[in-house]
Formats: structure tokens, C-alpha cells, sequence
């Protein structure tokens, strides 16, 4: 099976004379486990409606078809569209829409193709754009039950750790106020055509029911997530007060610290999602 996908990909790829482009970042997959592993960890049956972001050449959408009960495939290179016309031709159940995922009103999709029901998310996301579609996703706050993504190993681990580890930092903390993370597999360079230079993970996002911290204001928070992380080897109140739209004193973060019980010279890594949330409400009141 796995050799009729290597197969299969390469003489798409040569019938249409398929040229890859960089700036799209695209590497097709073409390993049936890691396949079957996203379909069984996204969690996907027949009342589903799945939003399938960079479909490349229909591998993965084929694959969604099947076990869904309808797939909508957003992709940005408009010379995979007839593509995706072709392979996809013998499915009834596929929308393709040639668009920039970073652009499409989502919401309207959703409830025009689900009712407004949640839907599930699964890409192999191109991973010079992964935070900005991840985070979009979830800040939109369209209806999504988790979203299943191929990402970077490295950006894999960043979402999942806690406090005080070197992969810390506003990505763990953004992902993890909204979601649920989890490693499903991790995927070496030979499962793509072309090989990607770095290794992959598949990581599934979980959206909470209920945040797991309660804060004033979100943006704010996320603000001082920042401001702690862009500075991570200076000292939280350096941090806070070197950013100017913060328009904080150091004064107003070391009281803040204390009534919180923590050093004043703490770094932001050291500081946990309910810590930032706490610092947060002192900080805007």
C-alpha cells in the first residue's frame, strides 16, 4: 500500500508536471500508517464535517472522504486545483476552495456546510505558517472539536511542555488556554516527497469546553505572555516595563509579584498559565 502511495504521488506529480513551490512550503505525504494515524487520532465518522487546510495533491483528502461525512479542502496554489479536480472526481462529498486559509471567513463555511455544528480540523500545515493558523483558528472562535495537524517536531514539543523548560514559552501558553495537546506520532523526513530538512509530529489539539484559567482580558494577558517571552533572559518586570505599549512601571510588576507570592526577579518561563492569568487581572485593574 505504502509503495502505491510513493507510486501513485510521483506519477501525479509527472502527469501534470507538478513543480513544487518553496514559498508554499509542500511536501506531500506518502506514508499510508501516518495516514491512517491522523484519520484515527482526529477522530473522524460519517456526521462529520472537516475542514482540510493545504490538501496538496488529494493524498490525506482521499483518505478524509472516506470516513467523513463531508470534507472541505482549502488550498492556496491555484495550479492544484485541476489536480484536485481529477483525483478527486470519484468523491461527491469534497468541496475545493482556492484560497488563502489566513483569509476565508470560516465561520460562514462552517455554517453553511455543518449548521454551525463544530467541525474538525486536520492539515499538514506548511511550517513556516503553523502559529499563524493555529492561532487564528482557535482566536477566531469558530465552532472547531480539535484540529489534527502535521507540524514540526520542534513546534510539536513547544505546544505541549510546562514552566521551566527551554521549548516554553507564548506558543505552550496560547495552545494550552485553548486546547488540549497531545503527540500523536512523530514522523521522519522519508514520509514525504521531497524530504522536509527537519523532522514531524502529529499532534492533536483538543478544544477545551471551558478554559482552563478565567482572566479579565484575554488580549491583555497574551500581551504580557509576549512581553515576557520576546526578553525570556531578562527578569519579568524588565520584561513587562521594556515593552512600551504595556506602559508598566517596574514598581507596578514587583507589587503585583509579591501580592502573588513570587520573587522579584523571576523570569517569565518560570510562570505557569494561571500564574499569567493571576498577573494579568493585578496588572489591568
Amino acid at each position: 500500500m505504502e509503495q502505491n502511495i510513493t507510486q501513485r504521488t510521483i506519477e501525479i506529480i509527472k502527469k501534470y508536471d507538478f513543480v513544487f513551490q518553496k514559498k508554499f512550503g509542500q511536501n506531500f505525504l506518502i506514508d499510508q500508517r501516518v495516514l491512517d494515524k491522523i484519520i484515527a487520532a482526529a477522530d473522524i465518522g460519517p456526521d462529520d464535517c472537516v475542514l482540510e487546510i493545504g490538501p496538496g495533491i488529494g493524498t490525506l483528502t482521499r483518505c478524509l472522504a472516506e470516513a467523513a461525512g463531508q470534507v472541505i479542502a482549502v488550498e492556496i496554489d491555484k495550479n492544484l486545483i485541476p489536480i484536485l479536480g481529477d483525483v478527486l472526481s470519484e468523491y461527491h462529498n469534497i468541496t475545493v476552495i482556492n484560497e488563502d486559509i489566513l483569509k476565508v471567513d470560516i465561520q460562514a463555511l462552517v455554517d453553511e456546510k455543518n449548521g454551525g455544528r463544530p467541525i474538525k480540523v486536520v492539515a499538514n500545515l506548511p511550517y513556516y505558517i503553523t502559529t499563524p493558523i493555529i492561532m487564528g483558528l482557535f482566536e477566531s472562535n469558530v465552532p472547531i472539536d480539535n484540529i489534527t495537524v502535521m507540524v514540526q517536531k520542534e513546534v510539536a514539543d513547544r505546544m505541549q511542555v510546562g514552566p521551566g523548560t527551554k521549548d516554553y514559552g507564548a506558543l505552550s501558553l496560547a495552545v494550552q488556554y485553548y486546547a488540549e495537546p497531545y503527540i500523536v506520532a512523530n514522523v521522519p523526513q522519508n514520509c514525504f516527497i521531497p524530504r522536509p530538512n527537519v523532522g514531524s509530529a502529529v499532534i492533536r489539539l483538543t478544544r477545551h469546553k471551558e478554559k482552563p484559567v478565567t482572566v479579565k482580558n484575554e488580549q491583555h494577558m497574551f500581551r504580557l505572555v509576549r512581553a515576557a517571552f520576546n526578553q525570556r533572559r531578562k527578569t519579568l518586570q524588565n520584561a513587562l516595563h521594556n515593552m512600551a505599549e504595556l506602559n508598566l512601571s517596574k514598581e507596578q510588576v514587583v507589587n503585583a509579584l509579591k501580592e502573588m507570592g513570587l520573587s522579584e526577579t523571576i523570569r517569565g518561563e518560570k510562570l505557569t498559565l494561571e500564574d499569567f492569568a493571576r498577573l494579568s487581572d493585578l496588572l489591568s485593574e
